[in-house]
């Protein structure tokens, strides 16, 4: 017996917002035309997504708008919440529309019970919408793996267990795995 199942467009799925069937209190996002439950949020999880937050602000400032588990949209079917996007500046700040993929200069993704998810899934919907570059920080192993130069539906670029890292489109700013994980320097 074959299941058939139905997909939603993100007009439908934010129809099911606005009617109260889906509350704020949910946490769920539209990954290919399916509602997922997003996992709850640990205490690293929060922190590493506080600590990046606080770093790109404080490096970039105004160049960007830092967009903290806010939806972006990439098709009809898909509109994730990844943990944190730098969005090109826009003097609305994205009052009057979702950011799509144009918007996204590096879009992050803090993992820990998701990261097969993060990686098998949604890094494949990135690719397949042009995002970039985006990074998974890996709590589990406390590693930053790269990913660049988007193709179908993978990077042609992919670095695990990156140590330094300067984003592509502010390649006068330097990261470390130390900064980004908050791991204290040996010595």
């Amino acid at each position: 017996m074959q299941v058939i199942t139905r997909k939603f467009t993100v007009k439908e799925y934010h129809k099911m917002a606005e009617f109260g069937i889906l509350t704020p209190e949910d946490r769920v996002e539209l990954i290919q035309g399916e509602i997922i439950a997003m996992s709850p949020i640990g205490l690293k999880h929060a922190a590493c997504v506080n600590r990046l937050n606080q770093l790109f602000y404080k490096r970039l400032g105004d160049k960007i708008i830092i967009s903290i588990q806010n939806p972006i949209q990439l098709n009809n079917y898909s509109e994730p919440q990844p943990d944190l996007v730098l969005l090109k500046p826009r003097p609305d700040f994205y009052e009057n529309e979702i950011p799509k993929s144009e918007d996204i200069y590096l879009l992050i993704e803090v993992a820990d019970s998701t990261i097969k998810y993060d990686q098998e899934v949604k890094l494949t919907l990135y690719a397949q919408s042009n995002i970039p570059e985006v990074w998974i920080i890996n709590l589990n192993h406390q590693t930053l793996e790269v990913y660049r130069q988007p193709q179908g539906n993978q990077y042609l670029n992919q670095q695990k267990d990156v140590k330094r890292i300067s984003p592509l489109a502010f390649s006068e700013i330097s990261l470390t795995s130390h900064d980004i994980l908050g791991i204290l320097p040996r010595g």
